[in-house]
């Protein structure tokens, strides 16, 4: 027994010394092809194995204990056109190599992280993803560079001002659109209680934006409700890699003039820094929406058409070790426009906005918590301001006195024998939200793995002046769970991926959300087929509203009408996506990147409806009488009430394509082409929006029928 251990120990040692024996290192730097400075942060991996490691602030980098044997090394990083190049790792030797990147206009060589939250080539991504780099940001001439997004394929783009932006990805698209979700830094970029983006409202200086990338489809499996239709994500600039001072100005028609100014610093090998600010102002299109009371119109009371931003962040990186950053980041911004919504414009009157990040990024390990916050006092509804004021004047009062309670009430009969109704136009809001994430990778030979856990915290806080917030905020938590899976089947050319995610919303409950897809790329390029679902969540506003006096709510609880018809409380919007797709680079000049896609949505979240219609009357929201809600109501109910509803079903359909041929690093020539179509039941009583055909009775099987 003895003869046997001594045996086996003497088998494990000599294994072990082939072990020790066999292996070696490699070490190296990274640089810029053009200028010769290192790149910091550059991605060095050997392919088929989970060994790799990033360059640390001199460009340099190493791994260690690596199984001699020859080895194909991919260098990447984003901006860059990623390169590989074969080794050979010799027992007990360190390899040393130098790699030189060469920047590239070539989109189809582009580094992506949005698609699969990791850096991958863009060809290989499993999503249509277009990108706006930071040359194309450089070159364009506005401050504005929300206006880059209308040059890009599948993108659905509303200018309805100066300012006014409104995007969606493939199709159905309006100025007042919470259905694709829009991230900075992977930090939301939307308002609390609409979720509608921050737009105009946005901390972010455009000299500071490295890039922007767009996917197109369902992206809710890694990043939650309302990346619906779609994902837009801007990056910014890292201070390591774009040191220096940058000032600029503009001016244009529409008395447009913008300020602005970015410093990045490299302090030492730990500490690099920098700040951004704007100044900007200029005057709205000479447009006034016309303001109906009855049948008669008006021009929209005390329209001021001249608007101005203040902006600017600021950023801290810390590096504590050569692969870890600890990186913390401030914004804010206070603004006065004009705001687009689906019941009129809003006078947007010193709208703050601050958010305050940190983030640790690590080779295995992302990490974050943030808070973002939002004030405002005096922005108003021009359309409703307009109403009341129309019937102070009526009723007989003079100019000043219907221009003072213009803000908070309208009149009703004459002035000597008549009532105040509070119809108030203006909106505060005193909203936060806290967002913690923590998010694990690793590569085990082929074989990716990312998970991570989510935490939302919405207070949203409008002093009762458009939500139904009377006795205090609305706060409410949601959480996340998601995995994914991603195997390269070896020497075949195919990649799997296979992505799921848990999501529990205190009001509109719990929500699996699947994605699966199949990659094959080849010589001539990259092929895929991709399923995703997605949800759209109704916002705090669709589900809580209180605008004006009563006359829009929220249908979080559900209506009860005159005779007895069920209006049922808001459920999520589901889409579930198809979509098949080609990305390849030819003969390094022409990029071609076609899709084509089929979506099936449910629950299709409507604008506002009115739902007093036929003659009926509201008389509960939820077990509550609508009087106590909406005072001075008679008892028979309201006669009109705006809310959200689902419709039915509609199915979406339509193809991409997008070419990019680069002639020279200073000239690209693209050409864009979207389909979008819809095909839509109309016999099915669910998707009549306007409710005017039949009425209807909601039976606890959850099925509508004609009465």
């Amino acid at each position: 027994m003895q003869k046997r251990i001594t045996t086996f120990v003497l088998i494990l040692l000599a294994s072990m010394s082939i072990v020790y024996a066999g292996q070696g290192n490699l070490k190296g730097k990274v640089k810029d092809a053009e200028t010769g400075e290192p790149l910091i942060g550059a991605t060095v991996l050997l392919k088929g194995t989970n060994q790799g490691a990033a360059t640390d602030v001199n460009g340099n980098f190493s791994i260690t204990a690596i199984t001699s044997g020859q080895y194909t090394i991919v260098v990447s990083f984003i901006g860059y056109a990623s390169t590989s190049l074969v080794v050979n790792i010799t027992d007990n030797e360190t390899k040393e190599i130098e790699v030189a990147l060469n920047k590239t206009s070539i989109i189809g060589e582009q580094i992506v992280v949005t698609a699969s939250r990791r850096k991958e080539k863009l060809t290989e991504a499993p999503a249509t993803i277009d990108v706006i780099v930071a040359k194309d940001i450089e070159n364009f001439a506005s401050f504005n560079t929300g206006e880059l997004l209308s040059r890009q394929k599948g993108v659905d783009y509303v200018r309805s001002g100066v300012l006014g932006i409104g995007i969606n990805v493939r199709g159905l698209n309006s100025a007042f659109n919470p259905k694709n979700l829009q991230m900075n830094d992977n930090r939301l970029s939307t308002l609390v209680a609409t979720g509608l983006p921050l737009g105009a409202l946005s901390t972010v200086v455009k000299e500071d934006v490295d890039r922007i990338e767009i996917i197109l489809g369902p992206a809710a499996a890694l990043y939650g409700p309302n990346a619906h239709n779609g994902l837009v994500n801007t990056i910014s600039k890292d201070p390591r890699f774009s040191q220096g001072t940058t000032l600029s100005l503009n001016a244009g028609n529409q008395s447009v003039f913008s300020g602005r100014f970015r410093h990045a610093q490299v302090v030492n090998d730990k500490l690099s820094f920098k700040i951004s600010g704007e100044y900007s102002r200029g005057t709205e299109f000479d447009y006034t929406d016309t303001v109906y009371v009855g049948t008669k119109g008006y021009r929209e009371l005390d329209l001021d058409t001249k608007f101005d931003a203040i902006r600017g962040e600021a950023g801290l990186y810390y590096s504590l070790d050569k692969s870890s950053d600890f990186i913390l980041s401030y914004g804010g911004s206070n603004s006065n426009n004009i705001g687009v919504t689906s019941a009129g414009r809003n006078q947007i009157k010193d709208w703050q906005i601050h958010y305050l990040q940190g983030r640790y990024v690590s080779k295995n390990i992302f990490a974050q918590l943030y808070h973002t916050w939002s004030k405002t006092t005096n922005t108003y509804a021009m359309n409703q301001r307009t109403q009341n004021y129309v019937s102070f004047i009526n009723a007989g009062f003079s100019d000043s006195e219907a221009r003072s309670r213009s803000f908070k009430e309208a009149w009703a009969g004459t002035k000597a024998a008549g009532v105040a109704l509070p119809r108030g136009a203006v909106f505060e809001d005193a909203s936060k939200r806290w967002n913690g994430e923590v998010q694990y990778n690793h590569t085990f030979g082929s074989l990716n793995l990312i998970t991570g856990v989510q935490w939302q915290r919405d207070d949203a806080n409008s002093n009762n002046t458009y939500l139904m917030d009377k006795t205090g905020s609305i706060i409410i938590n949601q959480y996340g769970f998601y995995a994914q899976a991603e195997y390269e089947i070896e020497n075949s050319g195919f990649k799997i991926l296979a992505a799921a995610r848990g999501d529990s919303h205190e009001l509109y409950g719990f929500n699996f959300i699947p994605k699966g897809s199949v990659v094959y790329s080849s010589s001539i390029g990259t092929f895929r087929a991709t399923y995703g679902k997605g949800i759209a969540a109704p916002t705090i506003l669709n589900l809580s509203g209180n605008l004006f006096g009563g006359l829009v709510l929220g249908d979080g609880e559900g209506f009860t009408l005159s005779d007895g018809t069920q209006i049922p409380k808001l459920k999520v919007e589901t889409i579930n996506s198809f979509e098949v797709g080609y990305k390849g680079v030819i003969e390094n000049k022409l990029y071609v990147d076609v899709n084509a896609y089929y979506n099936i949505s449910e629950n299709f979240l409507s604008p506002l409806v009115n739902i007093a219609t036929l003659g009926r009357k509201v008389t509960k929201r939820g077990d509550t009488p609508i009087q106590d809600i909406i005072p001075g109501t008679p008892a028979a109910g309201a006669a009109f009430l705006l809310t959200y509803l689902n419709f039915g079903k509609v199915n979406t359909y339509g193809a991409d394509i997008g070419l990019n041929y680069y002639l020279n690093e200073n000239v690209n020539f693209v050409l864009n082409y979207s389909f979008f179509d819809f095909s839509l039941d109309k016999s099915d009583l669910n998707n009549d929006g306007e409710k005017k055909r039949c009425s209807y009775r909601y039976r606890s099987t959850n099925q509508y029928t004609e009465k």
